[in-house]
């Protein structure tokens, strides 16, 4: 398996195919951004191994203790985790849960102080970005599969080729 060095050169290295990719594919230097950044996202940040103590964990500072549960709840290199799409939507899910928790608590103190805040905006733009840019985030969203699938196909790839290996020199 690939160290988190390793997965980082593949990210860097990928990049320019993916942004030529979505220039082909879109021809919108709109979704050409954000599908980039999406895969940069995906890659360093988000990817499959945020279910281990791995450096993408780490690249979350102080805010990496929101994956303890997701560590604790998913096996490492599991179909929940590694598996295509369905590692990410459930990635997507469980950030989008925190978000969500963290904005209805803001809410609510928001409720009952009756001062607007920095959260009133936060809410405001949520709810935009939800309601009426949908191709942008379905443009990041493939962006960040992008990225994790860098990650778990070299995974992949280097577990057939240890095991292909393995059984050769025997």
């Amino acid at each position: 398996m690939p160290s988190g060095r390793v997965h980082d050169k593949i990210t860097i290295i990928g990049l320019p195919a993916i942004a030529i990719g979505a220039c082909i594919v879109t021809r919108s230097p709109i979704s050409v951004f954000l599908i980039s950044g999406g895969y940069l996202f995906g890659g360093f940040m988000f990817g499959p191994d945020l279910d281990i103590h791995s450096v993408q964990f780490k690249r979350w500072g102080w805010l990496k203790f929101i994956w303890l549960p997701y560590q604790k709840s998913i096996r490492h290199r599991s179909l929940l985790s590694h598996g295509p799409v369905i590692g990410t939507v459930l990635r997507v899910v469980y950030l989008a849960a925190w978000i969500s928790v963290t904005l209805v608590l803001a809410s609510a103190l928001q409720a009952l102080t009756s001062k607007p805040t920095l959260m009133q905006g936060l809410i405001n733009w949520s709810q935009w970005l939800f309601l009426e840019k949908h191709l942008e985030l379905l443009a990041v969203f493939v962006g960040i599969e992008l990225g994790a699938a860098s990650h778990y196909l070299a995974d992949w790839l280097s577990s057939f080729w240890k095991r292909f290996m393995k059984k050769t020199i025997k």
